[in-house]
């Protein structure tokens, strides 16, 4: 069965065998150590049926986390849906970020903004115990998926339905932290790859790409506390644009993060005093 996943994947996966292999232990309900150890053991019809429905999406380009409906991020696994992107490891980049500004054991008020599934802030969650995070979404969907995986996760977080701060009327944050849509709207490159598996709404942000950014720095200034920071991610050329309007927001100390490819995609900021 791996022979013929690995046959069919063969021209559009860069890693047929793995592709191939996870997708059956799927199918079949085992993990890797079973097929491991018996790669040739029989495949009952209604498994086969599911790891030939699973090639036939991946050879499509699907992403494995959206046929699998879960992906790992920060060693927590992440379930999601239609409703919500495939958790990518450069956000791993924010958390890192946000965590190096925030002691172990501080209580801080911390807001995700456009949580998605959560993985954000399931993530600062699990590394900062005593904070008190507030997530918000536009998507009932997203923030159902969000809501199964913290109760999975046995995470205390505050879920709100709502556009951006429009929820958080009145209140103020030591933190604030959003991996909101920053690609540009027809993107050529997204349309034709995974992405397109992935809601539009979570990915495009106008012809700049900078609409949900402008939007949340518009508000900044009525929900971060005094020395506050501010965590967003954004597209490896839009650091100059994000900073410019940090600035215009009344942020200081405005420093840009590289992810692991040496690109620049987080970019961190205080409300000064």
């Amino acid at each position: 069965m791996v022979q013929e996943g690995i046959t069919q994947l063969s021209g559009c996966s860069d890693s047929p065998r793995l592709d191939a292999e996870v997708l059956l232990q799927a199918a079949c309900g085992i993990n890797r150590t079973a097929l491991a150890c018996d790669p040739d053991q029989p495949v009952d019809p209604q498994s086969a049926a599911a790891f030939f429905v699973f090639l036939k999406r991946r050879s499509q380009k699907e992403p494995i986390a959206c046929i699998l409906g879960h992906k790992e991020f920060w060693s927590l696994e992440i379930r999601i849906n239609q409703a919500t992107l495939v958790p990518r490891p450069e956000t791993e980049v924010l958390v890192e970020t946000v965590l190096d500004a925030i002691p172990p054991d501080a209580a801080v008020d911390l807001a995700d903004l456009g949580t998605g599934s959560g993985a954000i802030a399931l993530a600062l969650a699990a590394e900062r115990p005593l904070a008190h995070i507030t997530a918000t979404d536009i998507s009932r969907a997203a923030l159902s998926k969000a809501r199964e995986n913290a109760k999975r996760l046995g995470l205390d977080i505050h879920f709100v339905e709502g556009d951006w701060f429009a929820p958080l009327a009145g209140r103020r944050f030591d933190a604030i932290v959003s991996n909101p849509p920053y690609v540009r709207q027809n993107d050529p490159a997204l349309e034709a790859g995974p992405a397109r598996f992935e809601p539009a709404t979570a990915l495009f942000a106008g012809e700049d790409g900078l609409d949900c950014i402008r939007a949340i720095c518009a508000d900044l200034k009525h929900h971060i506390k005094p020395d506050g920071l501010v965590a967003l991610e954004h597209g490896h050329d839009q650091q100059s644009a994000v900073r410019g309007l940090l600035s215009a927001a009344g942020l200081e100390s405005i420093v840009h993060v590289n992810d692991h490819a040496g690109l620049a995609r987080v970019t961190s900021a205080r409300m000064p005093h």
